[in-house]
């Protein structure tokens, strides 16, 4: 009685018209909020009718190319509405077969007799996938690309910038803001490197017929592949089972999950230079409502998005890796996961991408902040150079390291600065006069190759952009 109740009210029929409308097409959970347009636009069922018909068409021109099937096979081919393949497929159990079958009645007889001849279904449905994910990858370098040459803008203009560098959430050493910027060129350019790495194996079509041995065709197998692909512009697998290998799927998850994972590492940097007590770089969101409850607060929301759904990302990465391990020759554990994941590891980075540039393109910078922060400790966050400078004038590590730390420790507590501590220590200035010190303890002078380093990541991701 209960349960009849449930399942009467409100919110349970809201729930089950939700799934309903995500089984209506290959999106779900991201179709409503997060993906561009562009990106949604590939993950339809019409879009991937489409592309399955784009693999039948080529199979079928191939075989008139090897002599399997007569000139006229291709008669009266022509796209159909994808809902009536899946209206057929609720009466048959079968997606493939009732595109076929609908494709069947608008051929030709000779068209009847060869179209998917010597096919499997994932000949079909793996090739599609590949011709959709192939898309959705110009899109993603597209956006990266664009990321990249913010940052590498960015990095020249903030090289001379100095603020303090951070580790352990602890004041280090001087660094600039450009040098910040460009460890994230790096890290990026890396991530469009490994893209375009992957889609030599990932980007290939996959043609073998049942089982994978191309039995069906007549010792024109490799031949029929071959030109298939070429009339998709893909490459191809060498062999296969019934199904591609699922290790470049694996692949392309884990490129995504580290590409998601840096550009939250850079989220996660702005979320905390964003602190009040901090107030280095922000998001500028002065228009937008902070927080329903405090008018004055300005919350980070576009970065912690971008941690949010970065951690979406790196959650669907181990079903990826289910899927390599399948039966035999196959089985269909990794199809209902595929249709879903696929979309959804796609649509999130993309989202991440989108939401990143945004980010940059509304990013404030306060260097008068930076300077003041850098100052905090007195310059005893150039100790590092003063323990260097000692050692050069003959003292031991450990008697330096030793001497360096007392002093500092001292002028901390005292709320002194390394210098003012450092000149009244007769074991400092028996080996360094004032102008010394003034000179070691200067940030700007302890900066080390940052300019070069700069330079070296800037040429690196121009080549590496400039080739893929």
């Amino acid at each position: 009685m209960i349960m009849r109740e449930l399942i009467k009210s409100s919110l349970v029929k809201c729930i089950i018209g939700v799934i309903l409308m995500c089984s209506r097409d290959v999106l779900c959970v991201f179709e409503w909020r997060y993906g561009s347009k562009e990106m949604r636009g590939l993950f339809t069922r019409k879009k991937f009718i489409e592309y399955m018909i784009k693999v039948e068409k080529a199979l079928l021109e191939a075989l008139v190319d090897v002599g399997i099937a007569p000139s006229d096979a291709l008669e009266g081919l022509e796209t159909i509405d994808p809902a009536k393949v899946y209206e057929l497929e609720q009466s048959i159990g079968h997606e493939v077969a009732s595109l076929v079958f609908l494709l069947s009645e608008k051929l030709g007889e000779t068209g009847k007799r060869y179209i998917h001849y010597g096919a499997t279904s994932n000949d079909i449905i793996d090739t599609a996938y590949t011709l959709i994910i192939k898309d959705a990858l110009k899109i993603i370098k597209a956006k990266l690309r664009k990321i990249i040459g913010k940052l590498m803008e960015m990095s020249n203009k903030y090289r001379k910038t100095i603020m303090v560098g951070r580790t352990h959430g602890q004041h280090a050493l001087p660094i600039t803001l450009g040098f910040k910027f460009a460890n994230y060129v790096y890290e990026l350019t890396r991530s469009y490197e490994r893209i375009c790495d992957l889609e030599h194996r990932l980007l290939l079509a996959k043609m073998g017929g049942a089982v994978g041995t191309m039995a069906a065709w007549s010792k024109m197998g490799r031949r029929i592949r071959e030109l298939v692909a070429k009339k998709l512009g893909l490459g191809y697998h060498l062999i296969s089972t019934q199904v591609a290998p699922r290790d470049g799927l694996a692949e392309l998850a884990s490129t995504l999950a580290i590409l998601a994972s840096q550009l939250d590492r850079f989220a996660v940097e702005v979320r905390e230079l964003a602190r009040p007590e901090i107030g280095e770089m922000w998001e500028k969101r002065e228009e937008k409502i902070g927080s329903s409850a405090m008018p004055h607060k300005i919350n980070p929301v576009t970065a912690e998005r971008i941690s949010g759904i970065s951690r979406v990302i790196r959650s669907m990465v181990p079903g990826f890796f289910d899927n390599i391990v399948l039966w035999h020759e196959r089985d269909l554990s990794n199809s209902s996961f595929e249709r879903i994941q696929i979309p959804h590891i796609i649509l999130a980075t993309d989202q991440v991408l989108d939401d990143t540039i945004h980010l940059l393109n509304n990013l404030a910078i306060d260097s008068n902040r930076m300077k003041a922060n850098l100052n905090l400790l007195k310059g005893h966050n150039l100790a590092e150079a003063l323990l260097n400078a000692l050692i050069n004038k003959g003292l031991s590590r450990k008697e330096a390291y030793s001497i360096v730390m007392e002093l500092s420790r001292k002028g901390l507590a005292e709320g002194k600065s390394l210098i003012d501590t450092a000149i009244n220590d007769p074991r400092i200035t028996k080996l360094l006069s004032r102008k010394e010190l003034e000179d070691i303890l200067k940030p700007e002078n302890y900066l080390g190759e940052i300019d070069e380093l700069i330079d070296d990541v800037l040429d690196y991701a121009a080549k590496v952009i400039g080739k893929c």
